[in-house]
């Protein structure tokens, strides 16, 4: 498999960018950010084809409109923290704009070559050259090392905003960074699994890692270990089934690990549990729900 240059390359650039997804997106799932990592996938899209549209490089579009949108969500929201609301109108309003970018690029001239560019949104990680997959893994590495340089004031800022406030750690400006390095990072992984699907591998490897952990620094290493994880074992079932694609493998693998851990934690609160019960000398059958009763009593 690793004799083919085009494999190489697409395990190059989906173990960085994986590895980014999972350090960024164990803080998304911290701070709530998720809604504004789906609304900033979209904003990718749509810039990709309103750069088509203009009949521009899709690069120029997808970090140009992820960046302006990041900071205006960052300064719309409470301690540069977009809540529901602003992402909400944000998103309708880009959607919107998206619809106008289609009818403008289907009427053009190059509408058919603009809607085969924008259609690699959706995941082209084996399409990529060589020079490609260099710059994506420098960009993302780039990203995932500026998050964990930073890891130490922006969980402060995330967990006690107060706190940090009179420690004189920057929360606001924390957070207006930290959501431009997650659009920097969307707009780069579009290349590999597309806007709309890179959520799942920001979501589900740290979701799955929140549930596993409470210590953050395990959370973090949990978090990208389950996306590259995913990342790798997507690439190899997409070479070994052609006809499934890279991006779809790689996210139903991602969603696999958070659907698991939500099994293992049940697992081991319903262990917990049954402890619980026998030492307060309740039968072990009883479980948790005998033993609650009496503990309030």
């Amino acid at each position: 498999m690793f004799a083919h240059d085009f494999v190489r390359d697409a395990y190059l650039a989906g173990t960085c960018i994986a590895l980014a997804c999972g350090v960024c997106g164990w803080f998304v799932v911290l701070r709530g950010q998720v809604f504004a990592g789906d609304a900033l996938g979209h904003v990718a899209f749509v810039g990709a084809i309103a750069a088509a549209a203009v009949g521009v490089d899709e690069r120029v579009g997808l970090f140009a409109l992820t960046l302006v949108l990041a900071c205006t969500m960052a300064g719309l929201g409470r301690r540069a923290q977009a809540d529901d609301v602003t992402i909400g109108v944000v998103f309708s309003w880009i959607l919107g704009l998206g619809v106008l970018c289609i009818a403008l690029l289907s009427t053009s001239a190059g509408g058919g070559s603009g809607v085969a560019t924008a259609n690699t949104l959706f995941g082209s990680i084996f399409g990529l050259s060589a020079s490609q997959a260099v710059l994506a893994a420098a960009v993302t590495l780039a990203v995932a090392l500026c998050v964990i340089v930073a890891r130490r004031p922006l969980l402060l800022a995330t967990l006690d905003p107060e706190i940090a406030a009179v420690r004189g750690v920057p929360a606001r400006l924390l957070g207006v960074a930290f959501l431009l390095l997650l659009a920097v990072l969307t707009a780069e992984g579009t290349q590999a699994v597309g806007a709309l699907l890179l959520l799942g591998l920001l979501a589900a490897p740290a979701g799955a890692a929140h549930q596993l952990t409470v210590h953050p620094y395990r959370g973090l290493a949990l978090s990208s270990a389950l996306a590259v994880g995913a990342t790798w074992a997507g690439l190899a079932l997409s070479y070994a089934i052609s006809a499934l694609p890279p991006s779809s493998a790689i996210i139903g693998i991602a969603a696999a690990s958070y659907v698991l851990a939500g099994l293992a934690r049940r697992v081991r609160a319903g262990r917990a549990g049954r402890r619980g019960g026998t030492q307060l000398g309740l039968p072990a059958e009883a479980g948790p729900a005998a033993a609650g009763p009496a503990a309030a009593a």
